[in-house]
Protein backbone atom coordinates (compact mmCIF):
# COMPACT_ATOMS: atom_id res chain seq x y z
CA UNK A 1 0.00 0.00 0.00
CA UNK A 2 1.37 3.24 -0.97
CA UNK A 3 2.13 6.26 1.70
CA UNK A 4 -0.44 8.15 0.48
CA UNK A 5 -3.13 5.69 1.03
CA UNK A 6 -2.03 4.45 4.17
CA UNK A 7 -2.10 8.49 5.43
CA UNK A 8 -4.92 9.40 3.21
CA UNK A 9 -7.55 6.58 4.12
CA UNK A 10 -7.76 6.86 7.74
CA UNK A 11 -7.86 10.78 7.68
CA UNK A 12 -10.88 10.04 5.32
CA UNK A 13 -12.53 7.82 7.09
CA UNK A 14 -12.18 9.84 10.74
CA UNK A 15 -15.03 12.46 10.29
CA UNK A 16 -17.05 9.06 9.74
CA UNK A 17 -16.28 7.04 12.59
CA UNK A 18 -16.68 10.19 14.72
CA UNK A 19 -20.41 11.23 13.23
CA UNK A 20 -21.51 7.69 13.61
CA UNK A 21 -20.27 7.33 17.12
CA UNK A 22 -22.48 10.55 17.52
CA UNK A 23 -25.35 9.15 15.76
CA UNK A 24 -25.46 6.62 17.39
CA UNK A 25 -25.00 7.68 21.03
CA UNK A 26 -27.42 10.36 20.36
CA UNK A 27 -29.67 9.74 17.48
CA UNK A 28 -32.69 12.28 19.64
CA UNK A 29 -30.10 15.20 18.21
CA UNK A 30 -30.17 14.24 14.67
CA UNK A 31 -33.66 12.70 14.56
CA UNK A 32 -35.13 16.10 13.98
CA UNK A 33 -33.09 17.30 11.23
CA UNK A 34 -33.63 13.91 9.81
CA UNK A 35 -37.47 13.50 9.18
CA UNK A 36 -37.99 15.37 6.23
CA UNK A 37 -35.06 12.82 4.61
CA UNK A 38 -36.33 9.72 6.05
CA UNK A 39 -40.10 9.90 5.92
CA UNK A 40 -39.68 9.97 1.79
CA UNK A 41 -37.19 6.88 2.08
CA UNK A 42 -39.02 4.81 4.54
CA UNK A 43 -42.62 5.24 2.25
CA UNK A 44 -40.48 3.71 -0.42
CA UNK A 45 -38.54 0.94 1.20
CA UNK A 46 -40.17 -1.89 3.43
CA UNK A 47 -37.27 -2.97 5.02
CA UNK A 48 -36.08 0.81 6.84
CA UNK A 49 -37.06 1.07 10.37
CA UNK A 50 -40.20 2.96 10.93
CA UNK A 51 -38.46 5.21 13.33
CA UNK A 52 -36.42 7.96 12.45
CA UNK A 53 -33.89 7.54 15.89
CA UNK A 54 -33.58 4.24 14.79
CA UNK A 55 -32.55 4.82 11.15
CA UNK A 56 -30.33 7.46 12.54
CA UNK A 57 -28.69 4.80 14.71
CA UNK A 58 -28.67 2.15 11.66
CA UNK A 59 -26.50 5.43 9.60
CA UNK A 60 -24.23 5.90 12.46
CA UNK A 61 -23.73 2.25 12.44
CA UNK A 62 -22.93 2.06 8.87
CA UNK A 63 -20.59 4.72 9.18
CA UNK A 64 -18.68 3.75 12.14
CA UNK A 65 -18.05 -0.07 10.54
CA UNK A 66 -17.18 1.30 6.96
CA UNK A 67 -14.62 4.46 8.49
CA UNK A 68 -13.17 1.34 10.80
CA UNK A 69 -12.59 -0.53 7.47
CA UNK A 70 -11.43 1.69 5.26
CA UNK A 71 -9.27 3.52 8.22
CA UNK A 72 -7.17 0.05 8.44
CA UNK A 73 -7.74 -0.60 4.72
CA UNK A 74 -10.21 -3.53 5.18
CA UNK A 75 -11.92 -4.20 2.20
CA UNK A 76 -11.72 -0.02 1.15
CA UNK A 77 -13.58 0.17 -1.88
CA UNK A 78 -16.64 -1.64 -0.13
CA UNK A 79 -16.30 0.40 2.96
CA UNK A 80 -15.87 3.77 0.61
CA UNK A 81 -19.27 2.76 -1.24
CA UNK A 82 -21.43 2.03 1.84
CA UNK A 83 -20.27 5.26 3.34
CA UNK A 84 -21.09 7.73 -0.15
CA UNK A 85 -24.46 5.66 0.14
CA UNK A 86 -24.82 7.16 3.87
CA UNK A 87 -23.81 10.60 3.11
CA UNK A 88 -25.98 11.44 0.51
CA UNK A 89 -29.11 10.83 3.07
CA UNK A 90 -26.78 12.72 5.91
CA UNK A 91 -25.83 15.86 4.10
CA UNK A 92 -29.47 16.15 2.72
CA UNK A 93 -30.83 16.16 6.08
CA UNK A 94 -28.44 18.03 8.12
CA UNK A 95 -26.90 20.91 5.38
CA UNK A 96 -30.45 22.14 4.12
CA UNK A 97 -29.38 25.45 3.39
CA UNK A 98 -31.88 26.31 0.78
CA UNK A 99 -34.59 26.17 3.24
CA UNK A 100 -32.82 28.51 5.92
CA UNK A 101 -33.85 31.61 6.40
CA UNK A 102 -30.91 33.39 7.93
CA UNK A 103 -28.26 34.31 5.62
CA UNK A 104 -25.70 33.72 7.88
CA UNK A 105 -26.83 30.28 8.63
CA UNK A 106 -27.62 29.44 4.79
CA UNK A 107 -23.64 30.19 4.15
CA UNK A 108 -22.57 27.97 7.13
CA UNK A 109 -24.80 25.23 5.59
CA UNK A 110 -23.85 25.73 2.74
CA UNK A 111 -20.45 25.47 3.18
CA UNK A 112 -21.15 22.26 4.94
CA UNK A 113 -23.04 21.10 1.89
CA UNK A 114 -20.26 21.54 -0.37
CA UNK A 115 -17.70 20.50 2.20
CA UNK A 116 -19.99 16.82 2.02
CA UNK A 117 -20.30 16.82 -1.85
CA UNK A 118 -16.27 16.94 -1.27
CA UNK A 119 -16.11 14.35 0.34
CA UNK A 120 -18.49 12.44 -1.05
CA UNK A 121 -16.09 13.00 -4.09
CA UNK A 122 -13.32 11.59 -2.21
CA UNK A 123 -15.33 8.34 -1.33
CA UNK A 124 -15.54 8.12 -4.81
CA UNK A 125 -12.27 7.98 -5.96
CA UNK A 126 -11.20 5.64 -3.06
CA UNK A 127 -14.67 3.80 -4.64
CA UNK A 128 -12.35 3.07 -7.60
CA UNK A 129 -9.06 2.86 -6.38
CA UNK A 130 -7.74 -0.39 -6.85
CA UNK A 131 -4.33 0.26 -4.96
CA UNK A 132 -2.25 -0.48 -7.94
CA UNK A 133 -3.54 -4.57 -8.59
CA UNK A 134 -5.71 -4.57 -11.50
CA UNK A 135 -9.37 -4.54 -11.29
CA UNK A 136 -11.45 -7.51 -11.17
CA UNK A 137 -13.04 -5.80 -14.70
CA UNK A 138 -9.42 -5.73 -16.25
CA UNK A 139 -8.18 -9.01 -14.97
CA UNK A 140 -11.58 -10.77 -16.38
CA UNK A 141 -10.79 -9.37 -19.80
CA UNK A 142 -7.19 -9.86 -20.09
CA UNK A 143 -8.20 -13.37 -19.08
CA UNK A 144 -10.77 -13.34 -22.06
CA UNK A 145 -8.43 -11.99 -24.34
CA UNK A 146 -5.82 -15.06 -23.26
CA UNK A 147 -8.54 -17.88 -23.73
CA UNK A 148 -9.45 -16.23 -27.76
CA UNK A 149 -5.33 -16.00 -27.74
CA UNK A 150 -5.15 -19.90 -26.70
CA UNK A 151 -8.25 -20.92 -28.94
CA UNK A 152 -6.83 -19.81 -31.87
CA UNK A 153 -3.02 -21.26 -31.63
CA UNK A 154 -5.30 -24.70 -30.59
CA UNK A 155 -7.14 -24.39 -33.80
CA UNK A 156 -4.15 -23.51 -36.23
CA UNK A 157 -2.23 -26.37 -34.77
CA UNK A 158 -5.00 -28.74 -35.21
CA UNK A 159 -4.95 -27.63 -38.67
CA UNK A 160 -1.64 -27.77 -39.00
CA UNK A 161 -1.17 -31.36 -37.97
CA UNK A 162 -4.57 -32.29 -39.63
CA UNK A 163 -3.79 -32.11 -43.04
CA UNK A 164 0.00 -34.53 -42.72
CA UNK A 165 -1.92 -36.82 -40.57
CA UNK A 166 -4.92 -37.76 -42.57
CA UNK A 167 -2.59 -37.33 -45.72
CA UNK A 168 -0.52 -40.34 -43.82
CA UNK A 169 -3.60 -42.22 -42.81
CA UNK A 170 -4.58 -42.28 -46.37
CA UNK A 171 -1.83 -43.42 -47.51
CA UNK A 172 -1.48 -46.74 -44.77
CA UNK A 173 -5.12 -47.29 -46.21
CA UNK A 174 -4.08 -47.47 -50.03
CA UNK A 175 -1.28 -49.77 -48.56
CA UNK A 176 -3.20 -51.42 -46.62
CA UNK A 177 -1.09 -51.29 -43.70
Amino acid sequence: MSLLRMVGRPMLASIFVGGGLQSLRRPGDVAPAAEPVVRPVTERVAVLPDSTEQLVRLNGAVQVVGGALLGLGRCPRLAALALAVTLVPTTLAAHRYWDAQDPSDRDQQRIHFMKNLSMLGGLLIAVDDTGSAPSLLWRSRHAARDLRHDAHLVRRSVRATARPAAAAGGARARLGV
